[in-house]
């Protein structure tokens, strides 16, 4: 789809360059600063401090990138089924697919665990501007990278308290602007209760992936167990709407939206724009054809590529549609009018003008340095070299040995002491390693690393020797042993001395590797992070100053409140799609081929399903990805619907938001519990959601 992306409406909030309150309906706000004013003209609800709480604690994050919410008093957690996917595929075998088959729980004890998902619940915001400021003033690049680093440690390791349930973050809000510390309960005892088909949850697959209108399933029902356990107490909860969305009803996203670049500099979205996004596309488009081709060898290869290529194309939609925003014309243009507004305005104050100084200048610098530093970066330290399961466990188990006997404000951030449970959670990970499909993938980049730094660098020689990266990656995935949790948490426990005695081909590679990749960790962080968030709060004390906290901050997969309306939209074209789809649009569109085939409960279910029930809708809420399993609420805190997309207008909502036709996507609860109810027969879980 080729669609001119239009910015004007936009722009001035995505930037928050000069106004002094966001449009209607916009915005990603903590839930220590929301607008109560504008929500209650925007909507009619005034939310106070013990609406806020409730919101607060019935919300959870799922760590691994999505959202919940519970939604039952005995710890039953709502999301979306692509945020389960990965439990739900290390679940399955091939003789019980339950990626195909659907999984249902009909008692508490055939809840299935899911090793790796852990669900964090926000108990506590403070602000500790103060304390940041103090320790990194006066100091500018490595200096102020280190010292911001130490304070961080400090303030998250005297939070948590060595306390493995709880969990701490420093949060970075307004490029510096404001630090928030975010205290969370952790738990780590999660089981599967519900998720439909793949068939029905993804219904549409990649063709209809990000558009509308829609009809899919994609939910799940997670529970949390507490250390007896038992599941946990949720006195906090969002009861299920029976009445469910209704056209023009206010509607809150409580969430955590991952990241955006609204508040970044024309500079730094220039380099996203020739630069990242070109190469992550051109990296993804060629993984998808490695999986495509994987996946036809056979049923099972097939299986085990599904969720992964699933990924990847959700990626390159993403991408696709964030580049077409950065090349249109008057997009962009306008992302600069915006900046040379606020430049302005901060010229004509000199205090502001002082305090601002050269920061764009240094920002700018600092770009051109990344189109350098990017490659290298890149491919060794975020893995595009080495697309393994198994390397990043070798990678994990190398450096957790190598920094615990620095001191903690000294430490690579993950590897605090406040990071260290969730690092142990992730080695014992159960979920199985499949060979022939890391081959495939370690193979692929492997490759990638040779074309990247060419046959006769030092490092490509070290790795491959006189071998292709397909011989390598056989070699290294067959004759590792670090697809057992045990052999991984024997090497972390053993520490140090236990990793330098291991034989293990891959430590031997992530052992290879570290030093290069270390240095180009060392050098973006120096040259690149640490200017650019020095001159990036410089800039957000300048518009503080202008603005204060009237406008939100960047998406930093912490909680945020999100308002808006269900209501369709109108396309350039005129053509008015509506807010709803039904389960009779469902069935009109099966034809009976992939991936528009419905699984074989629905087609049993045909003659008893309501055709007129509401399925998928949409709202104007302002979400981006992470936001993946947030409830829709009522003004009532009431569950009226799951998010599990945006439409195609959305895929610029990383730099901005168009209330005239981004779009939430959510599954109608209305949907789910007809789904629950005559597909899926599951009575026990009707009840338990007061249904």
């Amino acid at each position: 789809m080729t669609k001119r992306l239009t910015a004007g409406a936009i722009i001035a909030l995505a930037v928050g360059a000069f106004s002094s309150s966001a449009m209607a309906d916009e915005g990603m706000w903590t839930l220590d600063n929301v607008p109560a004013e504008a929500i209650q003209k925007s909507t009619g609800l005034k939310p106070d401090a013990k609406w806020l709480e409730k919101v607060r604690l019935s919300s959870v994050r799922l760590a691994g990138g999505c959202s919940g919410s519970f939604v039952s008093p005995e710890g039953l957690v709502m999301t979306n089924h692509h945020c389960v996917s990965d439990c739900v595929a290390e679940l399955s075998t091939p003789e019980n697919d339950l990626m195909a088959k659907g999984f249902l729980a009909g008692t508490r004890a055939e809840e299935r665990r899911c090793a790796g998902i852990e669900v964090n619940q926000l108990t506590e915001i403070t602000d500790v501007t103060d304390k940041v400021a103090k320790a990194t003033e006066g100091k500018t690049g490595k200096e102020f990278a280190d010292a911001r680093r130490a304070v961080f440690a400090e303030i998250e390791r005297g939070c948590s308290g060595g306390d493995a349930n709880v969990r701490c973050d420093v949060v970075t809000l307004y490029q510096g602007g404001r630090y928030n510390l975010y205290k969370y309960n952790r738990y780590q005892d999660v089981r599967l209760a519900f998720a439909p088909e793949f068939g029905i949850a993804a219904f549409g697959g990649d063709p209809d992936n990000f558009n509308f209108p829609r009809y899919c399933l994609d939910m799940s029902l997670l529970r949390v167990y507490g250390a007896d356990g038992k599941p946990i107490s949720s006195p906090n909860y969002f009861p299920w709407s029976k009445a469910g969305a209704k056209p023009d009803e206010a509607t809150f996203v409580t969430g955590h939206p991952g990241s955006t670049s609204r508040l970044n500099t024309t500079d730094q979205l220039a380099y996203l724009r020739d630069v990242f996004a070109p190469a992550t596309l051109m990296y993804l488009s060629e993984l998808r054809g490695r999986l495509i081709e994987f996946g036809r060898r056979g049923e099972e290869e097939h299986r085990l590529a599904l969720e992964e290529l699933t990924g990847i194309e959700n990626s390159l939609k993403v991408w696709r549609g964030r580049q077409q925003a950065l090349v249109d014309a008057q997009f962009f243009g306008d992302k600069v009018a915006a900046e040379t507004e606020l430049r302005a305005r901060i010229k004509a104050d000199p205090k502001l003008a002082a305090q601002v100084g050269d920061a764009y200048e240094q920002i700018a610098k600092a770009m051109q340095r990344q189109r350098a530093l990017a490659p290298r970066y890149l491919m060794l330290e975020r893995g595009r070299a080495f697309d393994s399961s198994l390397f990043s466990f070798a990678r994990l188990l190398v450096r957790s040995a190598e920094e615990a006997g620095k001191p903690n404000d000294q430490r690579l951030r993950e590897f605090s002491e406040a990071r260290l449970p969730a690092l142990k959670q992730r080695l014992s990970n159960p979920a199985p390693v499949h060979e022939s499909l890391e081959i495939t993938t370690l193979a692929f980049s492997l490759s990638k690393l040779r074309e990247e730094f060419g046959p006769d660098n030092a490092l490509v020689q070290k790795v491959l020797g006189k071998k292709s990266p397909e011989q390598v990656a056989e070699d290294l995935v067959k004759t590792s042993k670090l697809g057992d949790p045990k052999v991984r948490l024997t090497l972390f426990e053993g520490g140090k001395e236990a990793v330098a005695a291991s034989d293990d081909p891959m430590i031997a590679l992530a052992k290879l590797v570290d030093a290069d990749a270390r240095a180009a960790r060392k050098a973006v962080e120096e040259e690149i992070e640490a200017p650019v968030e020095a001159a990036q709060a410089r800039i957000a004390k300048a518009r503080f100053a202008l603005l204060g906290d009237s406008v939100y901050p960047d998406a930093t997969f912490t909680l945020r409140l999100s308002y808006g309306h269900v209501k369709g939209w109108t396309e350039e074209d005129g053509t008015q799609v509506e807010p709803f789809t039904t389960f009779a649009g469902l069935y009109n569109r099966d034809t009976g081929a992939v991936p528009f085939d419905l699984p074989e409960s629905w087609e049993k279910a045909k003659g008893v399903i309501g055709m007129s029930v509401p399925f998928n809708g949409v709202s104007t809420n302002d979400i981006i990805g992470g936001n993946s399993g947030s409830p829709i609420l009522n003004s009532r805190a009431e569950a009226i619907g799951l998010v599990f997309d945006g439409n195609i207008h959305s895929l610029a909502g990383d730099y901005g938001y168009d209330m005239r036709r981004n779009r939430t996507v959510f599954v109608d609860i209305r949907g789910m519990a007809e789904a629950l109810r005559k597909v899926y027969k599951a009575d026990h879980l009707v009840k338990e959601l007061g249904l």
